[in-house]
Parts: C-alpha cells; sequence; structure tokens
C-alpha cells in the first residue's frame, strides 16, 4: 500500500519536514519513491525503518553512525558483524547514558526529599538564597550527605 508523506508523518509522529531531511540525509533504508509528478511515496517497510531510526536517534545516535549503519544493511548480507560490532559500541554508550541519568534522578529524588523535609517543617527560609551564602552551604551539605535511611 502507497502512503503519502503527510499519512507516514501522521503515523510516524515525525514531521513532513523531518520526513524530507531524513531523506536529504540518506536515512532511508530504501530511496523514497517517487510519482510521475513528484510526490514522494512511501510503505510500511519505511515506517519500520522509521521506528527504529528514530529510537537510534533520540538514543543519541549520531546521523553519520546510522547513515554508516543502514550503508551496510544496504550492502547485503556478509557485513553482519560489522552491524553487530556498531550496533553493541552504540548499546554501550546508551548503558553509559542510562547510569547517568539514573545518577541525576538520585540527585534529583535527594533534592526534593530535602525541599519536602523543608517545607514540612516551615524551615523553606533555610533552603539555598543566594543573598544567604549559608543557606547554600546547608543545603549542598544535605545534598552530598544525605541522612541515614535517606
Amino acid at each position: 500500500m502507497d502512503l503519502s508523506i503527510g499519512e507516514v508523518a501522521r503515523r510516524s509522529g515525525l514531521s513532513v519536514h523531518a520526513l524530507r531531511f531524513y531523506e536529504r540525509e540518506g536515512l532511508f533504508a530504501n530511496p523514497v519513491r517517487r510519482l510521475s509528478n513528484g510526490r514522494r511515496i512511501y510503505h510500511e517497510e519505511d515506517l519500520e525503518w522509521l521506528a527504529i531510526c528514530t529510537k537510534l536517534r533520540s538514543s543519541g545516535m549520531s546521523l553519520a553512525t546510522i547513515r554508516q549503519y543502514i550503508d551496510l544493511v544496504r550492502q547485503g548480507p556478509g557485513n553482519e558483524h560489522e552491524r553487530l560490532e556498531l550496533l553493541r559500541r552504540h548499546e554501550s554508550h546508551v548503558e553509559t547514558q542510562i547510569r547517568e541519568l539514573q545518577e541525576t534522578l538520585d540527585v534529583m529524588r535527594n533534592k526534593v526529599r530535602i525541599y519536602e523535609d523543608h517545607v514540612a517543617r516551615g524551615e523553606a527560609d533555610r533552603l539555598w538564597n543566594p543573598s544567604h551564602p549559608d543557606t547554600a552551604q546547608a543545603e549542598t551539605r544535605q545534598e552530598c550527605h544525605p541522612p541515614e535511611g535517606a
């Protein structure tokens, strides 16, 4: 079934502009086909690839690396080990991002706990205040050294 660029945009969640960008950058697994009047036509497999491609992008894979991967795919059988190595490297990158985000989440949860405690005790004025340096030090101390069981 042929799909218009508008239909692909709607179903993929990407804008028409983004789809044109992906095409210009050579990020489609198959070349985008065109009708005699120049209108782009897509197929279901293009949507499937876009779903993978957008996950690769949102996970931090560079356009150059996606292009490298898609070039390997287009070459066909025989380079599966190269594709696997590329995907493993990116998997490692994503795992590192997740660890870093988990550390950030831990800091944010601790900060929320500090604010909740201060607000509940009616001591919100003791929270970080640039005009009172001791409040900044106290809050930082609590963030770096949370109480036992926090």
